[in-house]
């Protein structure tokens, strides 16, 4: 047997070069990343389960691609305008951003095919996982914590929108639907359900660049709308002095057919090429923590509150 063994300290293209190790010689090392949901392999944690399997048979996967079904048929250009504008005036809540944490604790995906635990355990999962292979990048550490938070956008305070609007695989609209967009055709069928978006036969949002140039920067391209930008919106307009990559991460972590299949990447800025190296890095720690195993979270407080407090103000508009 062989077990592949991913190198995170290493630079983007280094991380997708995978080293075979016979068992018979893992090290101690390997084995406690091995035990404790270390990166073993490209699509899987150490429990050998495939991550973003979209067309397995699992007991979500029904569900899932219903969740898809309503996104792609929704999520259109003057939709997400007006959900920038409502939701960017932050006048709903204040509050910490552990006491956003905590609120999380109900907070299910139903579009993960993956993850059915509380949202608080992957946060903190993936923040530990990051603060143990690059321990002196604090920023990368508190940005593991707190890429998911913007989904507080179920709950009713925050006008409990529905799934659909706030979680899922992101990408831009304006712009024709990119076919590595998840769920884009229907198993066995080839159905888009992109063909029922309003956007879909409008000649201004349809062609490659749509309503965009090449080069134009991610910045000046509106996404479908969720809870990426809306933490991103809230950590820009509270003032975080997160480093740009940092915002980029919260922004387009969900932008998955960028980072994972390279679409849209004629919008891409030199500025957006730079912070999506960072992006590429953080990717495979916010799929591949993910496990059963707990982390102590009283134990492991402090620290982020250090964190929290280093780079945010103490209340936060949301």
């Amino acid at each position: 047997m062989t077990i592949i063994i991913d190198q995170p300290h290493f630079g983007v293209e280094e991380q997708e070069k995978k080293v075979p190790i016979d068992e018979t010689i893992v090290t101690d090392e390997q084995k406690e990343l091995f035990l404790n949901g270390g990166f073993l392999v490209a699509h899987t944690n150490s429990f050998g389960h495939t991550f973003r399997d979209y067309d397995a048979e699992s007991e979500r996967q029904e569900g899932v691609e219903n969740f898809y079904r309503t996104n792609h048929i929704n999520q259109t250009y003057d939709f997400v305008k007006r959900m920038r504008t409502e939701y960017g005036k932050l006048n709903r809540v204040e509050m910490s951003i552990w006491e956003c944490c905590e609120l999380l604790n109900d907070v299910v995906d139903e579009s993960d095919p993956d993850l059915d635990e509380p949202q608080i355990e992957h946060l903190l999962q993936t923040a530990e996982a990051i603060r143990k292979d690059y321990p002196d990048e604090d920023w990368l550490h508190l940005t593991g914590l707190i890429h998911d938070l913007g989904k507080v956008l179920l709950l009713p305070s925050f006008g409990g929108l529905p799934q659909w609007a706030v979680v899922g695989d992101t990408y831009p609209v304006g712009c024709a639907f990119d076919e590595s967009i998840v769920h884009h055709k229907v198993l066995f069928t080839g159905f888009s359900y992109f063909k029922e978006n309003p956007d879909y036969k409008n000649s201004a949002y349809n062609t490659k660049y749509g309503v965009y140039n090449e080069g134009c920067g991610l910045n000046n391209v509106l996404m479908s709308w969720g809870h990426d930008d809306y933490m991103y919106l809230v950590a820009k307009e509270n003032n975080t002095t997160l480093p740009s990559a940092a915002l980029f991460i919260i922004r387009y972590h969900s932008f998955y057919t960028l980072h994972r299949s390279e679409a849209y990447k004629h919008l891409l800025n030199q500025e957006d090429v730079e912070n999506l190296k960072w992006l590429q890095i953080f990717n495979k720690y916010d799929l591949y923590s993910k496990s059963k195993v707990r982390i102590d979270i009283e134990k492991v407080k402090p620290y982020y509150l250090s964190l929290i407090e280093k780079y945010f103000p103490e209340k936060l508009k949301w």
